[in-house]
């Protein structure tokens, strides 16, 4: 499995229980979550998110290593051994590690990012020991033979015909990020092109398994009906025999200066409903600091959340000419991201008028700003929406581990709803002016294929 996760969507539940009343009137608000934290001697970083309310656990560690930090010749390696992890050590034969999680009535599962790969399990707490053992022991024993890599690969390469080559929207997605991003490693996706896929070995996993998977690469999260201290001395007995290893510096090519606007036209016989999209490359905390990419947040929300939001109250319910239309903010990269604006014509309708109806609102912003009453409503949506996930540990803790596998500090996913109440209409226009720059900007249209 691979995946990107919405820094923006997780972070949204930090605010849990605040109402939109206290967002108004409080100049301090409050914070549910209240993460303790740790490093161990041999570098791995724990974070316990404690949640009494069910005897439940969500177990997950996160790798600071990810497919953007693959070279290219070896594009799909980080999905590859995520994969690979589950074929066994000394200790657990191939295939039991999910059988030992099921047996004793949890699940697991990985995921990977451009940034990180990550691995959980959900269970109840008192099966805590058992799933940090087993974690534990292929964070440096995991087997591989040339049988289970070459059967696996396989799969991998199942995975993208399904999911991409035999997906006009997946190839069309692959197309358009390769042209937004002309030289960063963002313009790969995850799961790596086929050529380069076919041509994996044993060897390169196993180089980039003891490369990179090693304790001071990795942050164990854990949230649930656990205590801090319990968790503390369970990860030492663990995870503190496990070896840190030297690691190489994070470094990955940068994009050069922007100079030109792009388009992507790609037609196919399988496409029914003809899209657009134009995506300008975002600032993210790292590069730009926190103010700005709040700012960005609330403007995502006043363009595209709900039904009275700008893009759909006009284009959708008022002028009636798109089938859908939105946007959305990558805010969690370790680097430089997107900020995209999409829409779906209405039947009759042709694309070309979708773009220049989007385009009106994005320059109504520009010149005229929003008002002071979208900013504050935008504010309590944000807050608000974050109630639904209440229920749910295992969204805290992937906020944290995407959060700290990603450089980012953890005050400032703590402290997310005060920064965003602190947001105002001129930030956000001045937000708006410095993104929308159209030299910055790739645009792309998948359409079906010409009669």
């Amino acid at each position: 499995m691979f995946s990107k996760l919405s820094y923006y969507a997780l972070v949204a539940v930090i605010a849990l229980g605040v109402s939109a009343a206290k967002a108004d009137t409080e100049k301090e608000i409050p914070t549910l979550f209240d993460p303790i934290t740790t490093t161990l001697d041999n570098g791995l970083d724990v974070v316990v998110i404690e949640d009494h309310r069910a005897p439940v656990v969500t177990h997950m560690v996160w790798y600071r290593i990810g497919a953007a930090d693959e070279r290219p010749e070896k594009a799909g390696i980080a999905h590859f051994l995520e994969h690979l992890m589950f074929k066994g050590t000394e200790k657990i034969g191939p295939g039991r590690f999910s059988e030992i999680v099921a047996e004793n009535g949890g699940q697991d599962n990985a995921f990977t990012s451009q940034d990180y790969t990550a691995y959980y399990q959900n269970a109840s707490k008192d099966k805590l020991p058992l799933l940090m053992e087993i974690e534990a022991d292929r964070m440096q024993g995991l087997v591989l033979t040339d049988e289970a890599v070459g059967a696996e690969l396989q799969v991998v390469l199942e995975e993208r015909s399904q999911r991409t080559d035999n997906n006009p929207g997946g190839q069309f997605s692959e197309q358009f990020a390769a042209s937004l991003f002309m030289a960063h490693p963002y313009g790969t996706s995850i799961i790596g092109w086929r050529h380069v896929l076919e041509k994996l070995t044993t060897q390169d996993a196993i180089d980039w398994y003891e490369q990179y998977y090693a304790p001071n690469n990795a942050i164990l999260v854990v949230a649930g009906d656990v205590e801090a201290e319990e968790v503390f001395t369970l990860a030492k007995k663990y995870y503190g025999p496990a070896t840190p290893k030297e690691l190489p510096e994070r470094s990955r090519v940068q994009e050069p200066p922007h100079l030109a606007k792009r388009e992507v036209v790609m037609r196919d016989k399988r496409v029914r409903q003809p899209s657009w999209r134009q995506a300008y490359l975002s600032p993210v905390i790292r590069t730009a600091g926190v103010k700005e990419v709040r700012a960005l947040e609330v403007l995502n929300t006043i363009l595209s959340d709900g039904p009275t939001s700008r893009l759909y109250s006009k284009l959708v319910i008022e002028d009636k000419i798109a089938a859908g239309v939105g946007s959305y903010y990558d805010s969690s990269s370790l680097d430089p991201s997107s900020f995209v604006l999409y829409g779906s014509p209405s039947t009759g309708v042709e694309l070309d008028v979708i773009e220049k109806e989007i385009h009106k609102v994005i320059t109504d912003i520009l010149e005229n700003g929003v008002t002071e009453e979208e900013v504050a409503s935008a504010k309590k949506r944000m807050l608000a929406s974050a109630i639904y996930a209440r229920d749910s540990i295992s969204t805290a803790a992937n906020i944290f581990g995407a959060a700290l596998a990603q450089g980012e500090a953890i005050e400032n996913v703590v402290n997310w709803p005060r920064q965003i109440s602190e947001v105002t209409a001129e930030e956000v226009q001045a937000a708006a002016k410095r993104l929308f720059v159209e030299e910055r900007s790739v645009v792309g249209k998948l359409l079906p294929e010409e009669k």
